[in-house]
């Protein structure tokens, strides 16, 4: 009977350490899934400087197959609109408020960053509507993301329509995802109007 006891209390023992095991696996899993999040990896804070990106070769890049890469975002103020091909009329009237503004080309400009793996469209489609758009607007440089480089490196939205304030100098001035309301076009004109001013 002793035997018996001691066998069963060492089987609930080590059931007892399988389970403390698989416990501690699930914590690591869950860790590891967490410091791979976007919004870990690149939580973009206002006023401070996104990390280096580049998009070129098959990773995306400009309309006309040349390289772009966020140190172009200095020099003048930018406003980059990070946009599901699915989703381009989410913030049509952002697009229109900051056209209305009529910003001298000297000191603003715009960005169209595509996010091509969001979309069901076959790429070749997405590519004719942007060479039509570079054509019709040449003051926004359109750039193609393949790869979802500004959803794992910067933390935009996936799927959705994000807008970037970035000042001459590449820190961020403004960041909002989604439907943009009144009062955030209206906070965006005006910091654009400050950081112009400077």
């Amino acid at each position: 009977m002793g035997n018996v006891s001691w066998l069963a209390a060492g089987q609930n023992s080590k059931t007892k350490i399988e389970s403390h095991k698989a416990d501690y696996m699930k914590h690591i899993l869950l860790f590891i899934l967490a410091l791979s999040s976007p919004a870990l990896l690149a939580d973009l804070k206002i006023g401070e400087v996104p990390p280096f990106l580049v998009l070129e070769g098959k990773a995306g890049g400009r309309v006309d197959g040349s390289a772009w890469s966020s140190a172009e975002l200095t020099g003048k103020v930018h406003v980059l609109m990070y946009v599901d091909p699915d989703k381009v009329k989410v913030n049509s009237h952002v697009e229109e408020a900051l056209a209305e503004e009529e910003f001298d080309p000297r000191y603003f400009a715009t960005i169209g960053a595509i996010n091509m793996a969001a979309s069901w469209k076959p790429d070749f489609a997405i590519d004719l509507i942007l060479k039509a758009k570079q054509e019709k607007y040449p003051n926004t440089v359109y750039v193609r993301d393949k790869n979802r480089a500004f959803v794992s490196q910067w933390g935009l939205v996936d799927q959705g329509y994000h807008v970037l304030g970035v000042s001459g100098d590449g820190r961020i001035i403004f960041s909002a995802a989604t439907k943009l309301t009144a009062d955030q076009i209206r906070e965006l004109i005006e910091l654009i109007r400050k950081h112009i001013s400077r």
